[in-house]
């Protein structure tokens, strides 16, 4: 049914796109009057309203390492049928090597890795930076296979053990954003369990529902209310003719999105009023900002229903991880098993997706972790984007998460010529 909408709405979108030319065009003598201005913004809303966003791009060109401006290119680096890794690979920078790395477990929620492009920006000056990008469940063929999160933590595991030792002999920093703290506070309990030498050197949490009981949200409120079972009948279909993941089931991206616009309807609303009222004003910066801002977080992809229903019935109904319940397949989940790598989490008063006191669980929780090496931080002011983008998160945040890793390497911080740089807490 979206699909035939969507199909059905074509010609009046063309219709819409070829008036916003018209009245965009300098030789129409009306563009200039407050009509043609009018005509002119309203056509682009529509048009912008009921169109399908693709994947954005990530677009960091460029960093600065230092005094020094430097390139920047995107290489895939590994690669699995839903996930690929990239390196922010800096051109002509030797001096990157003696940078630790940073490994940024993006989320699989309904948006692409874009959406956490500051967040990359902001470490690029003092990490090599790595991230996973997931791939559109959709676009999978079914032949590949299906998708959990227990194949989630697999592939955390497979990275961390791909990225190993740095030129310093020192293992990688990771970082997780709202939903994947759960599966990388699991990949890290697994590897130590296994005394696995390639274990994460550090993990920073940020937003993430380690403890769903704690300040429940709506979000959570909503998944504990209906169970299991209502969210397999009412929001896991297939994937329909003509995606290369036909057949496949999936929690499609268009209905995350409704539900978080949901959440903050009269936000979204006024946010489109005022862009139209930008364009009439010829405001162009503001009505740039929005374009921007929407082009991203109306860009969704689709969630495999494997991983989507056991991540409902893992995180947020049974509450498997704090409870001391969780497996990975077969093995259970310790988080006492953790005594090697430090832990940061990071919270936003008000968030409304991951409440205040979710992710500090986690302190709780690894109670082999030394004190010195264990850090919290609330930052007052923020929502749940807040936590991982914006100007209180390079301002505030950034300088936090320099000072917990810089922290965690002086131990183990070689001499001579290996030695690390201290990581300058300046953004």
């Amino acid at each position: 049914m979206y699909e035939m909408a969507h199909l059905a709405i074509a010609p009046a979108r063309a219709l819409s796109d070829a008036t916003r030319l018209i009245y965009r065009n300098p030789m129409n003598p009306l563009t200039h009057t407050v009509f043609g201005r009018n005509m002119a913004a309203g056509a682009e809303l529509f048009e912008r309203l009921t169109r399908r966003y693709g994947k954005p791009a990530f677009g960091l060109d460029h960093s600065m390492l230092g005094d020094r401006r430097v390139e920047i290119v995107e290489q895939v680096v590994w690669a699995k049928p839903y996930c690929q890794l990239l390196r922010f690979t800096r051109e002509n920078a030797p001096e990157v090597e003696a940078q630790p790395r940073l490994l940024i477990v993006a989320p699989i929620s309904g948006h692409y890795a874009t959406l956490l492009r500051g967040t990359v920006e902001a470490f690029l000056p003092h990490f090599d930076v790595y991230i996973t990008d997931w791939t559109d469940a959709r676009m999978v063929p079914l032949a590949l296979g299906r998708f959990d999160l227990d194949d989630y933590i697999d592939y955390l595991v497979e990275i961390c053990q791909f990225l190993g030792k740095d030129a310093a002999g020192a293992g990688v920093h990771t970082l997780g954003v709202c939903q994947p703290s759960v599966p990388l506070i699991a990949a890290v309990a697994l590897m130590e369990a296994a005394n696995d030498p390639l274990a994460p050197v550090s993990m920073t949490l940020m937003g993430g529902p380690i403890d769903t009981r704690r300040s429940p949200t709506a979000v959570n409120q909503l998944a504990q209310k209906r169970g299991t079972e209502w969210f397999r009948k009412n929001c896991i279909v297939h994937v329909p003719f003509p995606y290369p993941g036909v057949g496949r089931e999936v929690y499609p991206g268009f209905l995350q999105l409704s539900g978080f616009m949901a959440m903050n309807l009269d936000r979204h609303m006024n946010a489109h009023v005022e862009m139209f009222n930008h364009l009439v004003e010829g405001d162009g910066d503001s009505a740039e900002k929005h374009r921007d801002f929407y082009d991203e977080y109306m860009a969704v992809m689709d969630l495999d229903a494997a991983y989507y229903m056991q991540t409902i019935d893992t995180v947020f109904v049974k509450h498997s991880l704090p409870n001391g319940t969780m497996m990975h397949r077969s093995t259970p989940v310790d988080l006492t098993a953790i005594h090697r790598a430090g832990l940061m989490t990071v919270e936003g008063e008000k968030d409304d997706i991951s409440g205040v006191g979710q992710t500090q669980a986690a302190q709780e929780l690894c109670v082999n972790i030394p004190a010195d090496r264990k850090v919290h931080h609330l930052q007052l002011g923020v929502g749940h984007y807040g936590v991982f983008n914006g100007s209180r998160f390079k301002r505030d945040i950034v300088p936090r998460i320099l000072e917990f890793v810089n922290r965690i390497e002086a131990p183990a911080k070689p001499s001579g010529s290996k030695a690390r740089r201290k990581i300058s807490s300046a953004s």
